[in-house]
């Protein structure tokens, strides 16, 4: 068979070759809808192809090759990218609300359910401690079966217990079904970032990737608007000791708090694989595929107009870790899945090997700093408020006696609500001051600065005294600490290579999680007693994590390994 060349404008003129092409390219001529489309795929002069697959045994120019970070410059930035955005970015909202949920019915819930603030702080803890078991399932298996299907899985577990929980007459009953719900948030918060970054070209991912994490700003203030709207109301039954089922107001904002994951599931059914997934396990033109969509959706344009014919994997192809074509028995399945939890614990292990031990190190301390500070406070700023506006501090002296506002008849004060959206709303000028500066001054001076500004806020929320000063100094807090958070979801995406990043996100998920369960469970245990132990260690533990992210490289625009 004869070979195409460019290298000397020859072109071949066997028109039984290219028929050959063409029938086994898209099929016979007559089916097409012009003779247009039959003329692009004719090699042009030098070779031009317009990106369409390749003949078999036919040579092609190198010129049609082309690796991964072209491969997504070429796809351009347009509709796809920003429908992807929102979709993560949705989906993102929706762990956020699933997290930040428990903190707004806490006041309510007290009486419904007896709880102390021990029980509360053990409720705050759970959601956390199913995260961590979650980040150690899916962030692992991300990468052994594919971002996409761990996304679905999780946000599907996520909105399912959810919503079972806004049924459970028993505390421990409502305990239980909070772990679970954790369990699907912590599969899908290190899954985000993972998959959304893998679309985007490295000049603009640290702004694409902040537009995603911006998005848990909406969940936070979406959340405090239910809790506003709905807690309050008389949405539901009223509390009736003699009932064996209730099912009052704070329980219909447990179960309007599930709409956000169980729509994400939706949205994701339609949407692909990451190709540089597919990439980097041997589906190369799985991968070239899915980039030639994103041109068409980006660019208006068709398959054949895409200018990668060859996607080169950035480093040794692997073979697909499951055959999913391929039946198997129960015995076999059982093989393999012992074989995938032997290949998720070498993985973990092999984050804090060399050349990725000193990264690996200071990720972890940093995320379990910033954990233990953000959701040690954040998560009780409702009962701060409350502390607030009965005693006129959040603090009051050791020992002293806390007369407890009774909300069996009324319901907690809706100015607990108010204040929280309202600090939830501060997040907004954070968000776009990263979105703006990320790709300026880069990930590392953000995450810095943001951590010991926010040490900082967090001490003069102790000193103050009104409730209107600690509401200033909480929405300051908010405002700074969640410039911190958009930084490292960005590092996290490029600290690590392909193979190994949504172990290392689910990795540092788990140290996230343990962050904030000791963080919640110290609060639980001495806000009522000796409260300025948890403040004061909640800032000096934000302040050590901005010392040490001065440990870590700079990855200002650099290529995804």
């Amino acid at each position: 068979m004869e070979k195409v060349r460019d290298d000397d404008n020859e072109i071949c003129t066997n028109s039984g070759l290219f028929e050959d092409i063409i029938l086994r390219r898209i099929g016979p001529i007559d089916n097409m809808d012009s003779t247009d489309e039959y003329e692009r795929l004719i090699p042009e002069e030098n070779g031009k192809r317009n990106g369409n697959e390749l003949a078999p045994n036919v040579e092609y120019s190198n010129e049609d090759n082309g690796n991964y970070d072209e491969a997504v410059e070429a796809a351009g930035i347009g509709k796809f990218t920003w429908i992807l955005a929102f979709v993560c970015g949705w989906a993102n909202a929706s762990d956020s609300v699933e997290i930040v949920s428990v903190s707004f019915l806490l006041p309510a819930a007290e009486q419904d359910l007896n709880l102390s603030s021990t029980d509360k702080g053990v409720l705050n803890s759970i959601i956390f401690v199913g995260m961590l078991v979650g980040s150690l399932l899916w962030g692992s298996l991300a990468d052994i079966q594919g971002r996409r299907k761990v996304l679905i899985y999780s946000l599907s577990v996520n909105a399912l217990f959810g919503l079972l929980s806004s049924f459970a007459q028993e505390f421990w009953l409502f305990l239980i079904l909070r772990f679970f719900s954790g369990v699907g948030v912590g599969g899908s918060v290190p899954a985000i970032f993972s998959y959304f970054g893998e679309f985007q070209m490295r000049q603009r991912r640290g702004m694409m990737i902040s537009i995603v994490a911006t998005f848990w700003l909406a969940g936070n203030i979406l959340t405090a608007g239910l809790a506003w709207a709905i807690i309050p109301s008389n949405l539901g039954t009223d509390h009736d000791e003699d009932s064996r089922f209730n099912y009052e107001s704070w329980r219909v904002f447990v179960a309007f708090c599930t709409i956000p994951s169980a729509t994400s599931v939706l949205t994701f059914l339609v949407l692909p694989e990451s190709p540089k997934f597919l990439l980097e396990t041997g589906r190369a033109e799985e991968a070239l595929e899915v980039m030639r969509k994103v041109f068409v959706w980006n660019n208006m344009g068709t398959k054949l107009d895409y200018p990668i014919a060859v996607l080169l994997p950035s480093s040794k192809s692997k073979a697909s870790t499951i055959d999913e074509t391929k039946k198997r028995s129960i015995r076999a399945c059982c093989t393999e899945t012992g074989a995938e939890i032997v290949t998720i614990i070498k993985a973990n292990i092999k984050l804090f090997l060399p050349p990725l031990t000193r990264v690996s190190v200071a990720m972890n301390v940093i995320i379990f700093c910033l954990a233990f500070g953000f959701y040690g406070l954040w998560m009780w700023f409702p009962q701060l408020f409350q502390e607030a506006e009965t005693q006129g501090s959040v603090c009051v002296k050791s020992g002293a006696n806390i007369t407890k506002p009774d909300n069996s008849s009324t319901g907690p004060d809706t100015q607990i609500y108010t204040d929280a959206f309202y600090t939830s709303l501060a997040n907004l000028p954070g968000n776009l001051i990263t979105i703006i500066l990320m790709d300026v001054v880069g990930r590392k001076a953000i995450l810095c600065s943001s951590l010991v500004l926010s040490g900082v806020g967090v001490f003069f929320i102790y000193v103050v005294k009104t409730r209107t000063q600690v509401l200033i100094m909480s929405c300051l807090f908010s405002g700074i600490s969640v410039m911190a958070w958009n930084a490292i979801s960005v590092l996290g995406v490029e600290m690590y290579p392909t193979s190994i990043r949504g172990t290392a996100l689910g990795f540092q998920s788990v140290s996230n999680r343990i962050g904030a369960i000791f963080g919640n469970l110290i609060f639980g245990a001495l806000i009522d007693t000796n409260c300025a132990i948890p403040i004061l260690t909640v800032a000096a533990m934000l302040a050590i994590g901005g010392i040490v992210t001065l440990t870590l490289p700079n990855t200002l625009k650099i290529s995804l390994k």
